[in-house]
C-alpha cells in the first residue's frame, strides 16, 4: 500500500522529542516515580479558587470554549494594564511560540536563540524550514551582546530569549533587556518568553511596553499559578501584531475547563503570592542539598535550581542516570558546557527529602563509573 505525499521538509525533519515525559519514563521502567522533579511543574498546585472553578465547569464541558476568550483577555489586561486588543490567548507559550513563527519565518529565514536554552522552539523554527541560528552562552547566561549581533548580521526575523532562563534559572533585569531592545534592527521580532517571570524580582521585571511592535510578551499559567495540564497562556504586543494571530491561530484550541480555571487563577493574586514564596525557600532547600554534597546551585530566579556537579557532562549525565534509578525525575540540559549541571524543579519538603536522600547515593555511583 502506497503512503500518503509528505512534504520534504517534514521527510527530512528527525524522529524525536524535546523531552521524554515522566509518564513514558514510568512506562518503560515499570514503576513510578517517588519524586517528579524534572518538569518544572508546580508541585505546590493551583489556587484553590481555580480548582473550584474548574470542577464546577466540567458538567459544561461539552461546550466549546468561548473562542474569543474574551473575559480571560479582559482580565489578563487590566492586571498588566493594557487593552483587551493587546492580548492573545494561547495553548500555553509553546503554542503561541508556534504562531509566532507562523507569523514571521519564511522559508531560509534566519531565527536567533542560545545554544541550549528552552529546545522546543527549536522544534517549531524546523517546522517552519526557518534556519536556526543558535549564539553560545556566556557565563551560564544567555549572552545578550552575542545575540543583538547575531540578528544584525544574518537578518533576523525573530530573536528568542527565555527570562528567567530554561534551563540555567538565570535571569536579566530591565536595564539589560532594554539595551537589547534598542540594538535590534528593524524588521526583528524579539519572542521574550517569561513562563518564569512570576518567581522572578518583580521590581527588575522589563515593564510591558505594548507601543512597541517589536516585542512579544510570553507568559503561562503552567509554572507559578500551578496550571501545566490546562495549557493555558498568553501573549501581549503592539495590537496590529496581535491582530495578526488571529489569521491563524487555532481558534477553538483552548479547553473550556482550563480557560476558567485560569481565570479564577489570574483573579486569585494572594495564592500566587503563596505559591511563590513555597517555590523561594524550596529553592533555598535545593541550594542547601547542592552544597551539603559539595556541589554548586546556580543563582536562580525560576522555580527550579540548576545545579553544577563539578565535572563534564559525561559525570553529570551518570549522576542522572543514577537518581533516575532511585525514582527521582529530575533533567539535565542538553549542551555543553550546560551539561555539566542537573536540574532540580522546586518542590514539597517531602519530596525534596527524597532527593536530598538520594543524592549522595547517586554521586557515589557516578564517581564509581
Amino acid at each position: 500500500m502506497s503512503r500518503p505525499r509528505l512534504t520534504a521538509l517534514v521527510e527530512s525533519l528527525p524522529s524525536f522529542v524535546p523531552f521524554v515525559g515522566p509518564e513514558a519514563q514510568e512506562r518503560a521502567r515499570g514503576r513510578p516515580f517517588r519524586a517528579r522533579l524534572g518538569a518544572n511543574e508546580s508541585l505546590f498546585g493551583p489556587s484553590p479558587k481555580a480548582v473550584a472553578a474548574m470542577r464546577a465547569a466540567a458538567d459544561g464541558n461539552w461546550m466549546y470554549a468561548d473562542p474569543e476568550s474574551h473575559e480571560l483577555r479582559t482580565a489578563v489586561a487590566r492586571l498588566h494594564g493594557v487593552a483587551i486588543d493587546n492580548v492573545v490567548i494561547g495553548e500555553g507559550i509553546d503554542g503561541l511560540l508556534g504562531l509566532s513563527v507562523k507569523l514571521a519565518v519564511e522559508p531560509g529565514s534566519a531565527v536567533v536563540t542560545s545554544d541550549g536554552t528552552y529546545p522546543t522552539f527549536n522544534f517549531h523554527v524546523a517546522g517552519g524550514a526557518g534556519r536556526l541560528v543558535a549564539v553560545p552562552y556566556r557565563d551560564d547566561q544567555q549572552d545578550l551582546d552575542a545575540l543583538a549581533a547575531a540578528a544584525v548580521r544574518e537578518d533576523a526575523r525573530i530573536v528568542y530569549i527565555c527570562n528567567p532562563d530554561n534551563p540555567m534559572g538565570a535571569f536579566w533585569p530591565a536595564d539589560a533587556l532594554r539595551s537589547l531592545i534598542a540594538r535590534l534592527p528593524d524588521g526583528v521580532l524579539l519572542c521574550l518568553d517569561e513562563a518564569y517571570c512570576d518567581t522572578a524580582p518583580q521590581d527588575q521585571l522589563l515593564p510591558i511596553d505594548v507601543s512597541d511592535a517589536r516585542v512579544l510578551r510570553l507568559r503561562t499559567f503552567s509554572k507559578a499559578y500551578g496550571l501545566a495540564g490546562a495549557r493555558i497562556g498568553y501573549c501581549i504586543g503592539d495590537a496590529s501584531v496581535i491582530r495578526e494571530f488571529e489569521k491563524i491561530r487555532n481558534h477553538y484550541g483552548i479547553n473550556r475547563v482550563g480557560q476558567l480555571g485560569a481565570l479564577a487563577a489570574l483573579e486569585d493574586q494572594r495564592y500566587l503570592a503563596e505559591a511563590v514564596a513555597r517555590i523561594a525557600r524550596a529553592r533555598d532547600t535545593i541550594g542547601t542539598i547542592a552544597h551539603a554534597n559539595g556541589l554548586t546551585p546556580l543563582p536562580s530566579a525560576a522555580n527550579f535550581v540548576t545545579v553544577d556537579c563539578g565535572r563534564d557532562g559525561a559525570f553529570a549525565k551518570r549522576v542522572l542516570a543514577s537518581l533516575l534509578a532511585r525514582d527521582v525525575f529530575v533533567r539535565m540540559p542538553g549542551v555543553a558546557p550546560l551539561d555539566r549541571c542537573i536540574r532540580i524543579s522546586c518542590g514539597r519538603d517531602e519530596d525534596l527529602a527524597v532527593f536530598a536522600e538520594t543524592l549522595p547515593q547517586a554521586l557515589a555511583d557516578a564517581r564509581r563509573a
